[in-house]
């Protein structure tokens, strides 16, 4: 792998990966997400479930299939092929589910399995292949996927470089909710420099790669949910719109994370996160008037370790 940054004591540095074509690097993802909550509906349904928890453990392989250069002299798009040579869910529900049961073979069927997708210098993924033929749904595959973010997590630093101490912030809109609007606002800092092998030692197996563990710098991250607009504006989404249906009410949360990425090579070396988001909404069909309430909270905690490859 190429060196993603170079800075001497005192440097501002860029905490950007650079991936060299052909190398491979494996990831441990664990994730554990409960759902509490009651929904209200016109035909009530006895048998409903209130709480529902679901652990995912995945050992995943990427392999680096191309890079593409930059004109502007940064890093340029890469492609992607990640194997998930582990993948397990374990889901638990005060109800019969038998959703949950499906989401646990999907996973199930995931070992083995492999995508391809690309990374754009914005840390944007697109043409993402291949994952579509286990889930059916992009909405069930988060977990799966939740590990690429830590990939191009550099992509919302500030352009310049960061120093030690410093501060900066980033928005983001959240995608997929019934109210319009939201978006994740991030305040991140740049606490300190440490061994690699310090950040992950407790997490995961020693590096395999046969080089040093360096120094990886420590960013503190900590975000909220926030609505754009005032909050007694309409809160409907375009698409909700266009399917005849008006939703209200509100969708707030809070979480941190804790992230080692190497210096030397740009590359997240293990991350800690734990979110929770609240939330108190109504669907309602403006033709007939007949709604949907739903009211509950999500927690979630996961950790992300490099267990193989440059550091």
């Amino acid at each position: 792998m190429s060196l993603a940054l170079v800075a001497l004591a005192g440097q501002r540095v860029r905490l950007v990966p650079k991936f060299t074509l052909g190398e491979t690097l494996r990831y441990r993802i664990e994730t554990r997400t409960t759902s509490t909550g009651k929904t209200t509906a016109p035909i009530a349904n006895p048998e409903g479930g209130s709480k529902f928890s679901q652990t995912v453990d995945l050992l995943v392989r990427l392999d680096v299939l191309d890079v593409q250069p930059s004109g502007a002299g940064g890093p340029g798009p890469v492609r992607l092929r990640a194997t998930y040579e582990r993948s397990a869910s374990r889901s638990e529900t005060d109800a019969f589910d038998l959703e949950a049961s499906s989401i646990d073979d999907q996973y199930d069927r995931l070992q083995g399995h492999s995508i391809e997708f690309t990374v754009d210098p914005d840390g944007r993924l697109t043409d993402l292949t291949g994952l579509d033929k286990v889930f059916p749904g992009r909405s069930q595959t988060e977990p799966a996927l939740s590990w690429t973010n830590g990939l191009s997590s550099g992509a919302a630093f500030p352009r310049g470089g960061v120093t030690i101490g410093q501060h900066w912030r980033s928005e983001k809109p959240l995608a997929g909710s019934p109210i319009s609007g939201l978006l994740w606002r991030s305040e991140s800092t740049y606490l300190r420099d440490e061994p690699c092998n310090a950040s992950a030692r407790a997490k995961a197996p020693a590096n395999r790669s046969g080089r040093g563990s360096g120094d990886c710098a420590v960013i503190l991250t900590r975000f909220e949910i926030l609505r754009r607009g005032s909050a007694h504006s309409d809160a409907t989404p375009e698409d909700y719109r266009r399917n005849g249906l008006r939703t209200s009410g509100k969708w707030t949360g809070s979480g941190e994370s804790l992230d080692s990425i190497s210096r030397a090579t740009g590359l997240l070396v293990s991350s800690t996160q734990t979110s929770a988001q609240n939330m108190d909404y109504e669907i309602r069909s403006a033709s007939t008037g007949s709604s949907i309430r739903h009211v509950g909270q999500v927690q979630t905690q996961s950790i992300i370790t490099l267990v193989s490859g440059p550091r």
